[in-house]
């Protein structure tokens, strides 16, 4: 599998094929702090990118969205979504995630995770920073 950003000018042509994986990231891993209509529009007005993983084929097998922003010593590639199948079951994909973030002039990747997804993102030197939770008033 390779990694291909999707263009701002793309992104609606190839929403349909990649909301459904944002749609089980969701699901599967989010806190419920967004709506699949309220990434879309955060994708479509650039503030988030999207990237997509494509196999031999040209087909997507999975997709992200990443947001980057600055801290004081650090610029920051910030998953907020992603979902696919086997994505990472070997170094290439997160060497080719590793190399996109850096084009974007990202120093780190971060991102919320679920136990298990954090356990799997540990074996590419990922460590736990710190646990959101959160309670609506």
């Amino acid at each position: 599998m390779k990694i291909q950003p999707v263009s701002l000018e793309s992104v609606n042509i190839v929403w349909p094929k990649i909301e459904p994986f944002f749609i089980r990231s969701l699901k599967e891993g989010g806190s419920g702090e967004y709506t699949i209509d309220q990434v879309k529009l955060r994708v479509i007005d650039g503030a988030w990118h999207v990237i997509v993983w494509v196999d031999e084929g040209n087909n997507i097998c999975g997709a992200a969205a990443v947001q980057f922003f600055n801290r004081p010593d650090a610029r920051v590639g910030f998953v907020v979504l992603i979902s696919g199948r086997m994505l990472f079951s070997d170094n290439n994909c997160f060497e080719q995630l590793k190399i996109y973030m850096v084009a974007n002039g990202a120093t780190c990747i971060e991102g919320t995770a679920r136990a298990s997804v954090a356990r799997l993102w540990s074996r590419y030197g990922f460590t736990e920073k710190h646990r959101t939770v959160g309670v609506k008033l």
